[in-house]
């Protein structure tokens, strides 16, 4: 068993059976089960370990760049975190520094465009996301916030707006907030479907010299191949090299590079399909709140059930679902929670009638988060001191916000494999997402935030300060 090997908090191989999303419910037979070529190919110019947002968008831009790409995954393609998300994309506007906050819109609109270029048929619909704020102190903070953001930084403007009046709240249908935050820009889609459109893309457009998927092959080793400027995976089905390395792991990144160990943590998430109130008005937006220390968000689908998607309540629970790496199971008690969340938070029903203490699930899933030790991604070029060395890259730990980060960062990362990084029209990541062996030391060790309240409170209070 591989549990008996692992360091303390080293995230272990994907588990071979999952909790089945509510997203494979309808999966590509394109990419099921498929591998390129019989058997693995003995060299790459890149090898992409991953098949989620990262790997899919790093894939097609080296791919774009003119170099061979070996993609392995562990299991399906995008069977991990992205194709087990919330279903919503929404950059973080107002509780980001600014120059944060534009990369995250950025990244939004690269997917929006790409999706309406193409016509990806992945549900992709831009409807606001709503922000309840559940104190007067948050309401208070955010208030400043905004308010900052509107007098320095002009092109934020109108990107995030605070309402507090009690018909406002009533309208965007959080009438228990003190306030809540609507930002335009959020969408809902089948995360699922839009990695698979790009993945068959790859697949069906290119030849398998270019690009060469193979499922259900887990590595299990990368190693600098001695004597020689190239690196080993190892898998067991064989080994491959390859000049350059991409680990688009997230989560399970600390399995094969030790010496990240507690700078990316496995934490496992939990979602719900949950069956609406019968007579309720469907939501018009997505939605974040806070409920007693967890963050929840939801959206609801255009389906015929309008099907409600709903996560959170991680730490409702003592572990918090941290340093667990296996998505084979849900928590219980998480789960009786999510089906119970929405009552408080809420109006579903016409006002007046009563709401549900608790909906039906018709699905409910887990899926491991790569949680960043400082909060933000890890992405770049692996330094000797982590375990790496030249052609050895990472990027992951997106702390359970990659829908509006990871695209961008993939598309970077590649940049930088192809030694285009600086030049015009390329992307470049904030600086805190740089990794670094300064950064590494300074993050090591820090605990993970217990409380979404006081961590979002201690955000907005620094936001605030560094602005005044």
């Amino acid at each position: 068993m591989v549990t008996a090997t692992l360091q303390d908090g080293q995230s272990g191989l994907p588990s071979p059976r999952s909790t089945k999303s509510f997203w494979h419910r309808d999966p590509s037979y394109v990419l099921l089960g498929r591998r390129s070529t019989p058997d693995l190919p003995a060299t790459a110019d890149v090898i992409v370990i991953g098949s989620g947002m990262t790997g899919a968008f790093a894939a097609r831009e080296l791919v774009a760049g003119g170099r061979s790409v070996l993609m392995l995954e562990a299991r399906e393609a995008c069977w991990g975190a992205t194709g087990r998300n919330g279903g919503h994309c929404q950059p973080m506007i107002y509780g980001r520094k600014p120059h944060i906050a534009r990369f995250e819109l950025a990244t939004y609109r690269f997917l929006e465009d790409i999706v309406t270029k193409f016509n990806v048929p992945c549900d992709w619909k831009r409807v606001g996301g709503v922000h309840a704020l559940p104190t007067d102190e948050l309401v208070d903070l955010v208030a400043k916030r905004i308010e900052n953001i509107n007098k320095h930084h002009p092109d934020l403007v109108g990107k995030a707006e605070l309402f507090t009046k009690p018909e406002d709240l009533a309208t965007l249908r959080v009438p228990n907030a003190r306030g809540a935050v609507l930002q335009p820009y959020a969408a809902k889609c089948w995360p699922y479907k839009l990695i698979a459109w790009i993945l068959e893309a790859l697949f069906t457009q290119q030849s398998t010299e270019v690009f060469n998927l193979q499922t259900t092959t887990p590595v299990t080793h990368v190693q600098k191949a001695e004597g020689l400027d190239s690196w080993v995976v190892h898998t067991p089905r064989g080994q491959v090299v390859a000049k350059e390395v991409l680990l688009a792991t997230n989560a399970y990144t600390s399995h094969l590079l030790t010496k990240m160990t507690g700078l990316i943590v496995p934490v496992r998430g939990q979602v719900s399909a949950l069956e609406p109130p019968d007579g309720d008005v469907p939501l018009e937006h997505s939605h974040v709140w806070l409920a007693q220390d967890s963050d929840n968000y939801l959206i609801q689908r255009d389906d015929p059930l309008e099907m409600i998607i709903v996560g959170g309540e991680r730490l409702s629970v003592p572990d918090g679902g941290e340093g667990i790496w296996k998505d084979d199971e849900i928590d219980e008690e998480v789960a009786v929670r999510l089906r119970r969340s929405l009552r408080p938070a809420l109006k579903l029903r016409p006002e007046g009638e009563k709401e549900e203490e608790e909906l039906r699930a018709r699905y409910q899933w887990t899926g491991i988060m790569g949680y960043s030790a400082d909060g933000s991604p890890f992405v770049g070029e692996v330094p000797e001191e982590l375990g790496g060395g030249a052609g050895l890259w990472v990027c992951a730990g997106y702390t359970g916000h990659g829908m509006p980060v990871a695209a961008r960062c993939a598309v970077a990362v590649s940049q930088m494999i192809l030694g285009r990084q600086g030049e015009v029209g390329s992307v470049e990541v904030p600086g805190e997402f740089v990794l670094t062996v300064d950064r590494a030391e300074r993050a090591r060790g820090r605990e993970l935030a217990r409380s979404v309240i006081d961590e979002f409170r201690m955000e907005m209070r620094e936001l605030v300060e560094s602005e005044l």
